[in-house]
């Protein structure tokens, strides 16, 4: 009989491990977080119960899993897309499209919902990995106000209200695709104008001011 190799276990484990999380990812999509149990995921991901607890030790402990493993995954990619753009403007529509998109799929618990859901010791993990989001926004932010494309004000501040209307837009709404395109496309406008960016006829960002001073 041959031998299975320390390599191949490992990568056996890989890939029950990745089955799990995209179990649970797929039934929070239909079904919601409320009522999810272990058994439910793992008859999803076609393995054992036990197979799911060697990984996990409750839904929590799965949850915020899935939640870091998807966040740095979108946070890879995000990067990429935004250094594609050069305005801050158009950037930070790419961000609030991005981030609509990605809370619509994930169907997470968004922002500080999380909170509730969570113990504060998970949560704290998962807010590490959030803040990761606030410093990339509140770049794109700094560097608007820093070009001339917005108006000087409290990035911080900027930011969480940002962070605020994605969450609400995410959370409401049909999934059909061209109710989700209408509500991204209004989200990124009022956002964007909420942050003091102004537009030419044509639709392309202008200055509004030469060399603003930025806040915080």
């Amino acid at each position: 009989m041959p031998r299975i190799s320390a390599a191949s276990n490992a990568a056996q484990r890989a890939e029950t491990q990745r089955r799990v999380l995209t179990a649970f990812g797929e039934l929070l999509f239909t079904h919601g977080l409320p009522g999810l149990t272990m058994t439910d995921v793992a008859r999803h991901a076609g393995v054992g119960r036990t197979a799911v607890y060697n990984y996990y030790a409750d839904i929590e402990e799965l949850l915020i899993s899935y939640a870091l493993d998807e966040t740095e995954r979108f946070l890879a990619e995000l990067r990429e897309s935004l250094g594609r753009l050069d305005n801050p403007v158009e950037r930070l529509a790419l961000y609030v499209r991005a981030q609509v998109e990605d809370l619509s799929r994930r169907h997470l618990p968004p922002g500080p919902a999380m909170a509730a859901v969570l113990s504060p010791s998970s949560f704290a993990k998962l807010a590490d990995h959030v803040g990761e989001l606030s410093v990339l926004l509140q770049g794109i932010l700094r560097d608007g106000m820093e070009q001339g494309y917005l108006p000087a004000a409290d990035i911080a501040q900027q930011a969480q209200l940002v962070h605020g209307t994605l969450s609400s837009s995410a959370a409401r709404g049909s999934d059909e695709p061209a109710e989700l395109e209408a509500r991204i496309s209004r989200t990124v406008r009022f956002i964007q104008l909420g942050a003091g960016a102004r537009f030419d006829d044509a639709g392309q960002p202008v200055r509004v001011s030469p060399l603003p001073a930025v806040a915080g």
